[in-house]
């Protein structure tokens, strides 16, 4: 029995070692047959580690910047308030301390009755602690915004000039005082990671303020307070001593470790959706993998019976072939972590200038090692089935003319391996994914399209078999192509669907945040919005407003801003909150008051407060909200409101459309709470087009400190940002139709010497090129309407789960760019289709009959 243990053992050795020789020697003879199965890896793993590189480079940037763009160690805001002299003092005990407001108001030319809305930045003599502010005409110094012969100075982005139409040096009025264009700014040190903006960006002395008549009772400015420590400080230890010493502050605190959250939270966003569209190229490649493994596999037939004919067991042809295919993949591999590489050099190249940092350049191995186990997965999970189906050969194949491909499962452990490989493939994209569910989602929407597009291809060769063909030769051939031995209908249907899919669904996602933010606009949106009136002007206000609008056009409301602190008794760290509510908790929250509800009002739980009502505070809150809070009816919210905490308990719970753009608030308080505190009235109107000016007009005239919001420029703005965004993505989906593409001229291109075989037999039964080449192009053109059909219905599947459930906005069908896949896949299959059929028919049938 030792014996023959051992001799097994040897055996086994010698296999392996046999295997390897023959491999190697297989693999000098060249590429032949890997061409599609190197691309497809390349292209995938490339997609993967360079979204990945990309992703790292800049977030690496943010990280190293972040004392930069904090503008400090700690960053300290309040809103509608200042900092008290006893807080100033403590905080200036261990730190240098720059102290800064920001507000909007409306900038005027004094050239001309022009007027648009900017952003204001006041700052002090210490600013900035960190960086630098580079202009366009000269060094930054804050001299330039002193006051000099009675007008104070101002820096400003040149996007103003252009707007007001004046020059460096010219006049310009906000609010009550003047100041003069002293110079423009190219860049802000702690301004570089702003994404959105409704105005251009106006740096002014923070002496100056009080001279502009804006800072009133509950005007919406924002108090910032950036600190500068002096020596080695313990920022969590200093952080914790800070609310002990002014625990009802209502400060919001960033610190290094959190200096550019929104940035970095849409970094990961968008490198989430790239990602996933470079998996999906990846996925898509896999299927060409498959195709590649078993068209070599298919022209190794002869050699593999061969070899069982020698005494090779199935082990020892699996092992040959594999190991062949390891070696490929890991070139394959390679040449996508060098493409990968290349990503943020190549974003830098094209793209530096609107980035929001300069990337940090290098290389990010773990990004690389990912996309590479990934690529391995993949190439492993798509070639295993063909390589063990053709270690099934019998070596009685020798014998027969043509060696089929065998039509018998693979063994149960080859089977297994492929289940673990799935597996350890899923795991592998749920672990480094930033949003766990949307991954869930994502592999069970690819599992569905594979299943789809498997079972479409599948349903369209059983009804070929069924349907009669009358008066056609060509359709018939055509129709029997479809069903028979080595019909390509598989894979050109799930190769040439995938990709288009992919396509579909991201131009109706866009196609739908497009409308979202235009189209939807002249039907319900108001055109303008009016912030920081004053209660003493709201009488003169509505005057004013009511000679160009109805009623039902016009809504004004109180409002003054509060921060979360507590839910149900818990403070907001201690909740679970889901992460499509987590924007609430982030920040200030707008809040109003009053007594009835707005006429669109949609109570989905609880009741309306009584309008005589009187006790302690209650509110109306966002249904949605409710839900990722994990409270009802009932329950209670803390919010801090000017430093003092209001516990309010949850009377209500109402459904808000937020693409309505109506003027609606998560949180509506009932009479009795915020009367007394200071605060401020926002208006919306909704008029035609030709008399915005008019009220603009009126109103600025009148109210020097009201900021005039036109909803057609931010919406412009906003348009422009998702176009953007929109092209990003869009980038790599065209890198999966290309993948997609080069899948199907694989699979089209493997089957060429059956191709040429049936081309030879037609022709000496007397077909005419022009008979043959209708043969071919009716299957291919049938197969690419297919599987546009089916892309279209899958991608629009997709486009709908994500814009309902993960965007929660309305979602409209784009008929155009529906149709658009069935007709590029009815083209691209007709294109490939005839090149491949012109190739073949231009080969001589001579050879193919003399060996037959």
């Amino acid at each position: 029995k030792k014996v023959y243990q051992t001799n097994n053992k040897k055996h086994k050795t010698i296999s392996v070692i046999s295997a390897g020789k023959i491999a190697y020697r297989e693999m000098r003879s060249g590429l032949s047959g890997f061409y599609v199965f190197l691309v497809c890896l390349i292209l995938g793993v490339g997609a993967i580690a360079g979204v990945g590189s990309l992703s790292e480079a800049l977030n690496t940037s943010l990280a190293k910047e972040a004392k930069t763009f904090l503008g400090g160690d700690v960053s300290l805001r309040l809103i509608h308030r200042p900092a008290s002299l006893k807080q100033i003092n403590y905080l200036k005990k261990e730190a240098r301390l720059s102290e800064m407001a920001t507000m909007r108001a409306m900038a005027y030319s004094a050239k001309g009755n022009i007027r648009t809305l900017v952003e204001i930045k006041a700052v002090d003599e210490e600013y900035p602690l960190v960086g630098t502010v580079i202009l366009e005409n000269g060094k930054f110094n804050n001299r330039l915004l002193k006051k000099i012969g009675g007008t104070w100075g101002a820096l400003v982005k040149r996007e103003l000039l252009t707007k007001l139409g004046i020059s460096l040096g010219d006049i310009m009025t906000i609010g009550d005082t003047t100041y003069k264009v002293s110079g423009v700014i190219s860049s802000e040190p702690d301004n570089a990671i702003s994404l959105f903006s409704l105005g251009p960006r106006v740096m002014v002395a923070t002496q100056s303020l009080p001279d502009t008549g804006l800072v009133q009772p509950g005007s919406q400015i924002r108090y910032h307070y950036r600190l500068l420590f002096k020596g080695d400080v313990f920022v969590s230890s200093w952080k914790k001593s800070l609310k002990g010493q002014f625990p009802d502050a209502g400060w919001r605190i960033r610190t290094l470790d959190n200096a550019t959250p929104s940035l970095k939270r849409f970094v990961e966003y968008i490198a989430l959706f790239l990602v996933f569209a470079g998996l999906t190229t990846l996925i898509v490649g896999g299927v060409g993998i498959g195709n590649a493994v078993e068209s070599y596999m298919q022209s190794k037939m002869t050699t593999l019976a061969t070899l069982k004919c020698l005494g090779a067991s199935r082990e020892t042809v699996f092992a040959i072939y594999a190991l062949q295919v390891l070696t490929f993949s890991c070139f394959g591999i390679l040449g996508g972590v060098l493409l990968g590489m290349t990503f943020p050099y190549l974003a830098d190249f094209l793209f530096g200038h609107i980035l929001p940092t300069k990337l940090v350049l290098g290389v990010y191995p773990s990004k690389l090692l990912i996309a590479s186990m990934f690529g391995l997965l993949t190439t492993t999970a798509f070639s295993v089935w063909p390589l063990a189906q053709s270690a099934e050969v019998p070596a009685g194949a020798l014998f027969r003319l043509t060696v089929l491909k065998p039509k018998f499962f693979p063994q149960k452990k080859y089977l297994l391996f492929i289940f673990i490989n799935g597996v350890g493939l899923a795991a592998l994209i749920i672990l480094f994914a930033v949003n766990k569910l949307f991954a869930v989602w994502f592999l069970l929407g690819v599992a569905g399209a594979f299943l789809i597009l498997l079972v479409c291809a599948e349903s369209v060769k059983k009804l070929a078999k069924k349907v009669k063909v009358f008066n056609s030769m060509e359709l018939t051939l055509a129709k029997k192509n479809l069903y028979r031995p080595g019909s390509t209908a598989n894979s050109v249907v799930l190769s040439l669907g995938l990709g288009l899919a992919v396509l579909v669904a991201i131009t109706q996602i866009q196609s739908n945040i497009s409308r979202q933010v235009s189209d939807s606009l002249p039907n319900f949106a108001p055109a303008l919005f009016f912030i920081d009136i004053q209660p003493s002007q709201i009488k003169k206000f509505d005057q004013i407003v009511s000679k160009v609008a109805r009623p039902k056009e016009y809504r004004r409301v109180p409002t003054l801003r509060g921060r979360i602190t507590r839910i149900s008794g818990k403070p907001v760290e201690q909740v679970k909150i889901a992460q499509d509510s987590q924007w609430a908790v982030r920040g200030d929250r707008v809040l109003t008051y009053t007594t009835d509800a707005p006429t669109e009002t949609k109570i989905v739980k609880g009741k309306w407060w009584s309008k005589n009502y009187v006790g302690p505070p209650v509110i109306s809150l966002d249904s949605n909200l409710a839900t990722g809070f994990g409270v009802g009816v009932g329950d209670s919210i803390d919010i801090n409101i000017l430093g003092r905490e209001l516990t309010a308990k949850i009377l209500s719970l109402r459904k808000i459309d937020w693409g309505s753009m109506r003027m609606d608030f998560a949180i509506i308080f009932g009479p009795g709470a915020l009367e007394e505190a200071p605060h401020t009235y926002i208006a919306s109107l909704q008029v035609e087009e030709r008399l915005e000016g008019k009220v603009e007009s009126m109103v600025a005239e009148s109210f020097k400190n009201v900021s005039i919001i036109r909803v057609r420029d931010a919406l412009k703005s906003a348009a422009r940002i998702f176009s953007t965004i929109g092209t990003a993505v869009q980038s790599i989906s065209y890198v999966t139709i290309a993948s997609g593409i080069l899948v199907l001229a694989g699979a089209i291109m493997a089957g060429r010497r059956r191709r040429i075989y049936d081309a030879a037999v037609l022709k000496v039964l007397g077909a005419t090129r022009g008979v043959i080449l209708k043969v071919f192009l009716f299957e291919y053109g049938f197969l690419g309407c297919v599987a546009g059909v089916v892309a279209a219905f899958v991608g629009v599947l997709a486009g709908w789960a994500v814009v309902r459930f993960l965007m929660r906005i309305e979602w409209q069908l784009d008929v155009f760019m529906m149709i658009v896949p069935i007709l590029l896949g009815v083209f691209i299959t007709l294109f490939l289709g005839f090149i491949n059929t012109w190739w073949t028919l231009g080969q001589k049938t001579t050879p193919f009959l003399r060996n037959s």
